[in-house]
């Protein structure tokens, strides 16, 4: 039974207490109503603006009339007046002046007051303002005129990173000490929340812009190339030039620039050719099917092995591939040191002089014969081409580089990566 009568006063209880709240008493008297009068006139004189507002209470019921400068006052009136104890109602039948010079009087008063506001403050703003300027330039020097973040950091773009970091962090101090001597700090959450609202809007809007610019820090970091170093990034193959704050630049073996965004090059698959000295070089011939496969392999070895530029170990492979309705194939191998030979001539001659020892001694493929009668006609003669053995030439690798070292002299100081910092 007790837990049922408290359930039911639990649920009961908004309801008594909304009859409370709402209870007009049964009996008012004229006292009670001058009184209540008197008071809100009282209010509205001492608040200022309702010179031509009557008030007239009968039985708790306050009317409202006349005219005021504003809605925001006539709001502002009713919500006085219901404040006031004893009041039952409010009927608000004050309306907006049509009075023009009644309604610039205020707002002049106001200008008036805000001007004398503003000279009072004046002296206090210039101070804060020179205190401002003052943090500011200290700032300015401790950030851009020390050579101290050039040691801390491991690149250029980290240390320019890290001075604007300071500086920043100089300008909200002396923001703060400025707004503190105006005695005016609650301004500063104002401008920190709006500044937060604004980068968030901008970071959206320039979403790509922002991850490029964090990927060119992380790369500027990890550093995972080297200036002319021999790369592939997404497809494209070339030597690198530089890397920016928005994309890494590469020279293409055609002499074109490509621009890679650095937010694709972070995500991509990166294929470095020039961290390993020693590079191998790889080509096919194919083996007449009648031939000596043993015998090939063997002259293929021993012509690739004779190679002044062809590297002892990793050792040269010969292996056979696969064959065909008229051949077999011969896979080709040998290592060269990238840095002094270049790797398509080097491939270039090994291919020329693997297949003329295959020709003295009649392994490679022999050509379909067709005969052709010409009538009426003499038949050209076939001249045989004979050439000697060619050295290898790196002059067009050598082109390729001073290409780079002349651009990366032109635009050093865009340049973020440094022979100097430690390498992924």
């Amino acid at each position: 039974m007790r837990v049922v009568l408290l359930v039911l006063s639990l649920l009961l209880a908004p309801v008594i207490a909304t009859a409370q709240e709402t209870t007009i008493e049964t009996t008012a008297t004229a006292s009670d109503d001058a009184a209540i009068a008197n008071r809100i006139r009282d209010i509205i004189a001492e608040l200022g603006g309702y010179e031509d507002v009557t008030v007239q209470v009968a039985d708790g019921i306050v009317t409202l009339r006349g005219e005021t400068t504003s809605s925001t006052q006539i709001a502002d009136l009713s919500s006085l007046s219901n404040r006031v104890q004893g009041v039952v109602a409010v009927k608000n039948e004050v309306l907006e002046t049509t009075d023009l010079s009644r309604r610039i009087n205020p707002a002049y008063e106001r200008l008036k007051t805000r001007l004398t506001q503003i000279i009072a403050i004046l002296p206090l703003a210039l101070i804060a303002l020179v205190l401002f300027g003052v943090i500011a330039l200290i700032g300015y020097v401790v950030a851009y005129r020390t050579r101290i973040f050039d040691r801390l950091a491991p690149n250029l773009f980290i240390a320019d990173l890290y001075r604007q970091v300071v500086f920043l962090l100089f300008l909200l101090g002396a923001m703060v000490i400025s707004l503190d001597l105006m005695n005016a700090t609650a301004l500063l959450s104002t401008i920190l929340g709006a500044a937060g609202i604004i980068g968030l809007a901008l970071g959206f809007a320039v979403k790509d812009t922002v991850e490029n610019y964090i990927a060119s820090v992380l790369l500027s970091i990890r550093q995972p190339f080297r200036p002319n170093d021999t790369v592939e990034i997404n497809g494209d193959e070339g030597k690198v030039i530089r890397l920016t704050s928005r994309a890494t630049i590469l020279l293409s073996y055609d002499g074109n620039h490509i621009r890679i965004p650095n937010a694709t090059v972070f995500k991509s698959r990166i294929v470095n050719y020039s961290d390993n000295p020693a590079r191998r070089f790889m080509f096919c011939l194919p083996v007449d099917l009648s031939a000596n496969l043993t015998i090939a392999q063997q002259v293929a070895t021993d012509v690739l092995e004779g190679l002044a530029f062809t590297l002892k170990d990793p050792a040269v492979q010969v292996w056979i591939d696969k064959t065909t309705p008229t051949s077999v194939e011969l896979v080709c191998t040998g290592w060269i040191d990238q840095t002094i030979t270049s790797l398509p001539l080097a491939r270039s001659e090994a291919l020329r002089l693997v297949k003329k020892a295959f020709e003295e001694r009649e392994l490679d493929r022999q050509p379909i014969v067709q005969r052709v009668l010409i009538e009426d006609g003499d038949a050209p003669d076939l001249v045989e081409n004979t050439t000697e053995d060619l050295p290898v030439d790196t002059s067009s690798e050598n082109s390729l580089d001073r290409i780079v070292e002349a651009d990366r002299t032109e635009n050093a100081s865009a340049d973020l990566l440094s022979s100097k910092a430690p390498k992924e």
